[in-house]
């Protein structure tokens, strides 16, 4: 039995959450640019839960950009899919199943554009999403007249201009867009190409104003695991305890967060999906969130990658089900990290709250996080996420943070590879590493004295901006740590670092 609006009544309602009969006749209120896991396992989730509480009762209009194959299964299961919530919350074990009704259509811009934009005239139409990675929101030359636009923005401002056209500029037409691609202000900066290509597309000043004036531009910032299809024997031992069949079924970590920027009453009544679940936040700011998750949850993967590497781990559950690991981490997040972020805006108990959450996600037991893959690019992202924590660490301390230490000599010892054929290859435990740094052959260089390796490491502010030696003592406690972690092996060096501090978390 496919999971369809017509086997919705033949499916057991205690095994898995379903959607009331009238959501199907719910009108689109949304435009959503993308068919992606992320899109469905976070916005498109908050929007199906308000919906069951009667609150939002809206559908999603989705466009599908990519030329691959994907509406033909939306249309068999009529938008319907499961969403599996798998992980560990508040520290236990959580499993739970929801079907998913929010998408009322999905279109392809390639072969349905001009129904796309007749989805424009519909007055109840008041929300955009979108996701279409990093690269998606970039100036292009595009026309809005092509059928269709090649970039998302060329598509975004083909929908709007049609839409200011129907509606002859009325004012309270307007729609609230809400990107999530992963970069820096990606509201503001999705605004200002829309911008440009209105002048490239010589649409006239009046539009331009309506374009300003009727449309809210959000900032947001996402945050939720979404590995999107189950492994296939898993999926097949869902089936079966579920009692239907779904091509669209993905799974999510029950954490989730999406920090919009706003401080407008009207995107606060329009995004009413809001008030029926903590994990969306409508704030004048987002900065506070993007620190958090950038300090806590990024830098302490990169700060605990090569330790864990080095003890044999190859999952992050895996290094998590380890003791001293485990005490480790928590160390390293609230006795150095969490303490080093904490300002005017972000309290103790922001730090407590998302670090306790950050152990959770750790240590989900359905997640096949490869240590191996969070080390790619390993010495930009030690320099992006933790280089301002030792200038935030130092700001408040006079003495060096050991477990930050810790972490940056077992990255230095990690850089020390072997090349071939042009590769830099880390061997540990039997374990090849290829890695995929463009620093490496920098770190290669300097491992040829290594009685100086660890001074020329910290001290290349082309690594890092900054002469790290500079710090007091930092260089070292680093050096110290790296004699122990040859001696010892470093879960030996941790254990005896937990025992140093006596941490009890």
């Amino acid at each position: 039995m496919l999971l369809s609006r017509e086997n919705i009544g033949k499916i057991d309602a205690s095994k898995v959450e379903l959607p009331e009969g009238n959501s199907f006749e719910l009108p689109e209120r949304v435009l959503q640019f993308g068919t992606g896991v992320l899109l469905r396992g976070l916005p498109d989730y908050f929007v199906d839960k308000a919906n069951k509480e009667g609150v939002f009762n809206g559908r999603i209009l989705v466009v599908k950009s990519t030329a691959s194959s994907g509406a033909d299964e939306f249309a068999e299961q009529e938008g319907l899919y499961t969403l599996c919530i798998k992980g560990i919350e508040d520290g236990r074990e959580a499993v739970r199943y929801s079907v998913n009704n929010a998408i009322s259509r999905v279109l392809s811009a390639s072969k349905d554009w001009q129904a796309i934009l007749e989805a424009a005239q519909n007055p109840e139409m008041q929300v955009v999403f979108s996701n279409t990675t990093e690269v998606g929101i970039v100036l292009s030359n595009d026309k809005i007249t092509d059928n269709p636009p090649v970039s998302f923005p060329g598509k975004l401002l083909s929908f709007l201009y049609e839409r200011y056209r129907h509606f002859e500029g009325d004012t309270t037409k307007g729609l609230v867009v809400l990107p999530t691609e992963l970069i820096s202000d990606n509201g503001t900066k999705l605004k200002k190409i829309l911008h440009s290509l209105a002048a490239q597309n010589n649409l006239g000043r009046d539009f331009s104003t309506w374009l300003d004036e009727a449309n809210d531009f959000c900032n947001t910032l996402v945050d939720r695991i979404v590995p999107g299809r189950l492994p296939k024997e898993e999926q097949q031992q869902t089936e079966q305890e579920l009692g239907y069949q779904d091509q669209l079924m993905i799974m999510a970590e029950p954490f989730r967060l999406w920090a919009i920027e706003t401080d407008s009453p009207r995107v606060k009544q329009i995004l009413s999906f809001a008030e029926v679940d903590s994990g969306v936040v409508l704030v004048p700011s987002i900065e506070k969130f993007k620190e958090i998750k950038l300090r806590l949850l990024n830098g302490t993967h990169t700060l605990s990658c090569a330790a864990a590497l080095w003890s044999g781990f190859i999952t992050v559950k895996e290094a998590m089900q380890n003791d001293a690991f485990n005490t480790f981490v928590r160390g390293l997040m609230k006795k150095e990290i969490g303490k080093s972020i904490v300002d005017e805006n972000i309290k103790t108990q922001d730090v407590a709250d998302f670090a306790n959450n950050v152990i959770d996600r750790f240590s989900n037991p359905f997640l096949e996080h490869r240590w191996e893959n969070i080390a790619l690019n390993y010495t930009s992202k030690m320099n992006m996420r933790n280089i301002a924590l030792l200038e935030k660490w130092y700001t408040k301390n006079l003495v060096p943070p050991q477990h930050m230490a810790l972490g940056f000599a077992a990255y230095i010892k990690f850089m020390d590879t072997k090349e071939q054929d042009g590769q830099y290859i880390q061997e540990i435990n039997g374990q090849k590493i290829v890695l995929q740094d463009e620093f490496a052959p920098v770190l290669f260089g300097y491992w040829k004295n290594k009685r100086t390796v660890v001074h020329d490491v910290l001290g290349d502010d082309s690594l890092w901006g900054k002469d790290l030696t500079t710090y007091p003592e930092f260089e070292s406690t680093v050096a110290h740590y790296m004699e122990e972690i040859n001696a010892d092996g470093v879960l030996k060096t941790i254990e005896k670092l937990n025992a140093t501090w006596q941490i009890e978390y």
